[in-house]
């Protein structure tokens, strides 16, 4: 099954991201002084997704080769620029992943650093740019655009 969310505007710039009946929903909301920062932004919610899968891929890639990383953590921060038009974009995404094991205890981990990115789904869609089709339809269903 493709993924799949929900989003309904609650108030302002605040949303509920429904994940469907299995996981909680998430409330997204823009920081101060554009919304209340009642949720993380959609840009926290964009390099979650990217480190969350660059981690995922690591634990795989350890696995695949039989190395003890003692576990994985990250930090992740947007860039945000302004592009020719002055509106604020995502220039970059830094990931900074920490093992919890020394490089010593892993012999096979320049093995696993020459691919795991090449698994993570997210990060390696938003490097290549991902199409996005955007439709807006009124209350009776009418498409708008």
């Amino acid at each position: 099954m493709a993924p799949s969310i929900t989003i309904t505007q609650v108030e302002g710039f605040k949303f509920l991201i429904d994940f469907g009946a299995a996981f909680p929903a998430l409330v997204s909301d823009e920081p101060e002084p554009i919304g209340r920062g009642e949720g993380p932004s959609p840009e926290q919610v964009l390099i979650a997704g990217v480190s969350n899968c660059l981690c995922a891929s690591l634990a795989f890639a350890l696995g695949k080769y039989r190395q003890d990383g003692g576990g994985v953590t990250a930090r992740a921060s947007a860039r945000i620029e302004r592009n020719a038009e002055q509106r604020l974009r995502i220039g970059g995404i830094d990931v900074e992943i920490t093992l919890g094991a020394s490089a010593a205890a892993m012999p096979r981990i320049t093995q696993v650093l020459a691919q795991f990115e090449q698994f993570c789904t997210v990060s390696e869609s938003v490097k290549a740019g991902i199409p996005i089709t955007v439709a807006v339809r009124d209350a009776t269903g009418e498409r708008l655009k």
